[in-house]
Parts: C-alpha cells; structure tokens; sequence
C-alpha cells in the first residue's frame, strides 16, 4: 500500500509487531511430533534432547561447547558464575540493553559500571570501554543488541590487556557474525536466548550459554544443576539453570529453518530500506546501520524518528505494531540509583531511549504489510512535524 501524495495511507490493515502463528503453521506437524515424542518418553528435563540439542547448536555456531539453560537471563548468570563473578567485582557493560544484562551483575552481588554507545550500531563503545577498566574490572559484557554484533577485536584487545574475561551477551544475535565469524565463540563465554520472538525461540524460556574454554564448559554444566558432577554430591554452590527437553525439541526443529527465516528478516530489512527511500522519508528517519564487516539478523528492525511517542501512537492508531527498545537506560533505572550515575552523563543512550521506535520484521511479513506500515508512518511524519 504505497503513500499517497498527501502522506495518508489509503486502507487500514492489520500488522502485528511480531507473527508466531505464521512461523508455526508450516512446522506445525514436525512440532507436534517431537512434543509427542518427548511426551511418550516421559522424560521432561535434560536427557538425550537436550543433549541433542546442544551438539546441534555448538556445530551450527561453530564452538566446541554448547550448554543448554533455562533462560536467556540464566545464561547471563550462569556465565559470571562460572567465571568467578561476585561481590565487589566490577563488570563493563552498556547502559543501554534488556535488563538481564545489568541485573545479573547485581545478583552477584558485582558492581555494574555503565558506559555509552556508539550512536550508530546502539552497541557499547569500545572507547569509552576502554576508559571503564579500573583494577577492580573483572569481566566485560558487550551486547550484540537489536541482532548485530558489537565492535569486537577493541574490545577483546581491551579485556585482553585488562586481563579479563569478555562474556557476550548475544541474547538476540543467533546466527550474526563478526568478520565472517559467527557471534558467541569470541569471548570466554557467549549467551542466548530463546524467548519467543528471539529468531530461534522456544515455546517458552530457554537458553544456551556457548564456550571453547573445556574448563569453562565443566563448570558451566556442574553449576546448571546446584553444582553437582553426581546427584546429592555438590562440589560448589551452583542453581536450577537446567533445560526442559520439550523446548529442546521444538528447538530441534527449527534450528533449520534459522537460515531461511534470518534471510527473510534480512531481505524485508533492505526492503524497508527502498520503501523509505521511495517514500521520500531518509532525510526524516534514522534507519539501522548494518556495519560493513558484520551481519545484522535484525531481531529488531530499528528507527529514529522526532517525536517518538506521538509517532507510535499514531502507527498503534492506524493497527501497526510497533515497540521501544529501551525507554529507560540503565543508569536512569531506579534500582540502579545507589551507583551514582546522573542523567546527562550518557547522552547517546538517552538520546535512543527518546527517539528509538521498532517496526515490525518478522520473516513472515508481507510486502504490502511493509508498504503499508511505510505509508502510516509517513502519515505520522505528516501529522508530528
């Protein structure tokens, strides 16, 4: 649905931020028979699924070790565990980023040092990284936010020199690469999520927490089950961070299907992109920045736009699903206030926190659901500017 000359949208449609029904229909007989299956086997946590699972995973990221988890928020911790993350421990990471991120630190009783983004990618800044390492420093956290990997070799030059573990928090990056590399296999550890809307999700939580280190890899799979190599015989104080092998499953079936459905994401990205441009509209919205030596599997597919909430509104109006990604950086949030930070002293994350607005990207979405949401948002233009 193309715009008109006065920025209006000619018809309404429906288009939802994110359309689970239109993956699951195509697999939907694989899917039942694998949750069958495990349902006949009775046997619901761990065991030869996850297993399974797991060797899938590690082959398709191209590391040695892959450890299933319960959550993408419990591959985070349990990563720091392993490491040796705990109080008093300062860990570098973004201010700008899904909770988790910071919120594990603090579990561990750490201390969470904030820094700012590159303006472009929404990724930590390897300088202002590099400006973060204190004595205190005990591990670095990049995000590949939004689907595209952080700027790397800096940033595992700064942990190297600072002599300390880089942990990837790729929650949202499965299959994006860095150089030709796939994420999650460049620091001591990497961790991913399979909430839902992630590219590979679940039908529930799950997790993976991704390492070449083989020591790593033991504790990782001692500490997922209270720290036991043997039932009732705990070696360390570990936590319940095990899978279930339902999701592990239906994880199973899908994973072959992540190529396919990144390329979807990626080709109605770059058709956004033309869409925009056909629209007259690049000189008034921000659109994402796919860094030339990464690929970008577009989780998310984010804009910049003046008056961004009124924008939403408007687009929410006309059945256009849109979300923010994240309204409220970390050193703003209210649990984090007794580190000290104040407003100002990260303008390029608060900066996206006021002007960031996700539109939908899911494999599924059709070209006339994209024309139609370019059409919109170029009426909103209209309206707020």
């Amino acid at each position: 649905m193309a715009a008109t000359d006065t920025g209006q949208a000619s018809a309404t449609m429906q288009v939802p931020m994110l359309d689970l029904q239109a993956q699951y229909r195509p697999i939907r007989d694989a899917v039942i028979d694998v949750v069958t299956r495990v349902c006949d086997s009775q046997r619901f946590i761990m065991g030869p699924e996850v297993e399974a699972m797991e060797r899938d995973l590690a082959a398709c990221l191209g590391v040695t070790h892959a450890v299933g988890v319960s959550s993408g928020t419990d591959a985070l911790l349990l990563a720091m565990m392993a490491l040796g993350i705990g109080p008093g421990d300062e860990v570098i990471t973004s201010t700008y980023s899904f909770f988790a991120t910071a919120g594990c630190v603090a579990r561990l009783g750490g201390k969470p040092v904030f820094v700012d983004i590159d303006p472009v990618t929404y990724n930590i800044d390897p300088a202002a990284t590099a400006a973060a390492v204190t004595s205190r420093t005990r591990a670095i956290i990049p995000v590949h936010l939004y689907g595209q990997s952080a700027d790397l070799d800096p940033l595992i030059a700064i942990a190297k020199r600072a002599g300390v573990p880089l942990i990837e928090d790729a929650a949202q990056a499965i299959g994006a690469t860095y150089k030709g590399r796939m994420v999650g296999g460049f620091g001591r550890a990497g961790c991913f999520s399979f909430f839902p809307s992630k590219n590979l999700g679940a039908f529930g939580d799950g997790g993976l927490v991704t390492t070449n280190d083989d020591t790593v890899a033991a504790s990782l799979r001692r500490m997922r089950v209270h720290g036991a190599d043997r039932q009732y015989y705990h070696q360390v104080i570990g936590g319940n961070f095990r899978l279930d092998a339902l999701q592990a499953a239906v994880l199973r079936v899908k994973l072959p299907h992540l190529a396919g459905w990144t390329e979807a994401r990626r080709r109605n990205a770059a058709r956004y992109d033309d869409l925009f441009a056909d629209a007259g509209l690049t000189g008034r919205v921000t659109l994402p920045v796919s860094a030339p030596d990464r690929r970008h599997i577009f989780n998310q597919y984010v804009i910049r736009v003046p008056q961004r909430d009124a924008v939403k509104a408007h687009l929410e109006s006309r059945h256009v699903g849109c979300a923010i990604y994240y309204p409220v950086p970390f050193h703003e949030q209210a649990c984090f206030a007794y580190l000290g930070y104040r407003t100002g002293q990260f303008p390029q994350a608060e900066l996206a926190a006021r002007e960031t607005l996700a539109l939908p990207i899911y494999g599924e979405l059709t070209a006339e659901q994209q024309r139609y949401v370019v059409s919109v948002l170029a009426e909103a233009l209209s309206r707020t500017t």
